[in-house]
């Protein structure tokens, strides 16, 4: 999959400020990254406890599981199209001075 290249200005119009359009998009990357992180180790954490008996059918279904999340776009490109589809809600922390 090649790289796709962004016009920050076209996307700067859509929220305003370009610098904080990329500070809320990389943090939701950073949230759809951890979740799949620990919906993975999650899911090969099942396989930990197993002998030997039957390495090589659980060595494949790990194998399996692992690339169903390597399939999945990255979750910079997933953060974009969230926000390209008014999906991600931010809000400014308050400013009490």
């Amino acid at each position: 999959m090649g790289i796709k290249t962004l016009d920050i200005e076209k996307l700067g119009e859509e929220a305003g400020n370009r610098y904080e359009l990329m500070v809320v998009i990389s943090k939701r990357a950073r949230q759809i990254a951890a979740r799949e992180k620990l919906e993975l180790d999650e899911k090969l954490k099942y396989f930990e406890g197993f002998e030997d008996e039957d390495e090589f059918t659980f060595n494949e279904e790990q194998e399996r599981i692992s690339k169903a999340y390597e399939v999945l776009p990255h979750p910079t490109q997933r953060a974009l199209d969230e926000f390209k589809a008014d999906k991600i809600v931010y809000k400014y922390p308050n400013t009490e001075e």
